[in-house]
């Protein structure tokens, strides 16, 4: 049942919470970037949550299920403030492992949009990611981008 597992939630030390609870919440915003977070990004979240947090599947589901609660009704207004916050405590993998997973995010309908792949570089930007770092991670992903899939569309005419 959902007490069982908020229980078992509430016996993780503090500081694991903090961090799941940030990184679930910065995947959110990833995925809200567009105004819709579709059933793939919801999957691709909490499979990362529950690789990352340890968790089982009822509880990453009920992690994501919370974050983009948050998210949707907090549209924007915390963003920043979250995404400092976890800046503060994460180490450098940490910080990457999450904007690898808010790529895996964006590219999980098949497409990254232009809001969402500027959501990300915000993102990679509070977090204190380098350009050249952002750029490393994101060449994964590029043939994923709307903007670079319209731009070769375009080259082949």
């Amino acid at each position: 049942t959902v007490r069982r597992i908020v229980a078992r939630l509430d016996s993780l030390a503090p500081e694991r919470a903090r961090f799941l609870a940030g990184f679930a919440y910065i995947l959110a915003r990833a995925a809200h970037a567009d105004l819709d977070i579709s059933p793939e990004e919801t999957a691709v979240m909490e499979t990362a949550v529950r690789d990352l947090g340890d968790l089982d599947e009822a509880q990453a589901v009920l992690v994501i299920q919370m974050a983009k609660l948050q998210s949707r009704a907090k549209f924007g207004t915390e963003d920043y403030l979250v995404t400092r916050e976890f800046a503060g405590f994460a180490t450098e993998e940490q910080k990457l492992a999450v904007l690898r997973a808010a790529f895996a995010v964006g590219a999980a309908d098949d497409e990254i949009s232009n809001d969402e792949a500027q959501t990300i570089n915000q993102i990679a930007s509070e977090l204190g990611i380098d350009r050249p770092t952002l750029n490393q991670v994101r060449e994964a992903y590029v043939d994923r981008f709307r903007a670079i899939r319209a731009a070769r569309r375009l080259a082949r005419r």
